[in-house]
C-alpha cells in the first residue's frame, strides 16, 4: 500500500474526504450540532489542512466531491454557528 509523507494512504485519504464531505453536506442541510463539531475537529487537526494540500498537489481523483475542502465554504459554515 503506497503511503504520502503522512502516513496515510491516498484510498484513506479519499475515505476521509467522502467521510467529512457528508458530514458537511449534512451540516448544510441541516445543522446537525454533532455533524459540525465533527466538522470543527475535523478542520482544527491539521486533517483538513493536509487533505487540502494533497488536493493541491493533485493527489486526489479529478471526480471526487471536495466542497467541504473549499478555502471557505467550511470556516463560514463553523463561523456562523
Amino acid at each position: 500500500m503506497i503511503q504520502n509523507r503522512n502516513g496515510l494512504s491516498r484510498q484513506d485519504r479519499i475515505s476521509r474526504v467522502v467521510k467529512y464531505e457528508r458530514l458537511f453536506d449534512e451540516a448544510l442541510a441541516g445543522h446537525d450540532p454533532e455533524n459540525l463539531r465533527l466538522l470543527e475537529i475535523y478542520y482544527t487537526s491539521g486533517d483538513w489542512l493536509d487533505d487540502y494540500e494533497a488536493d493541491e498537489r493533485g493527489e486526489l481523483p479529478p471526480d471526487l466531491k471536495r466542497g467541504v475542502l473549499s478555502q471557505d465554504a467550511l470556516y463560514d459554515l463553523l463561523s456562523d454557528q
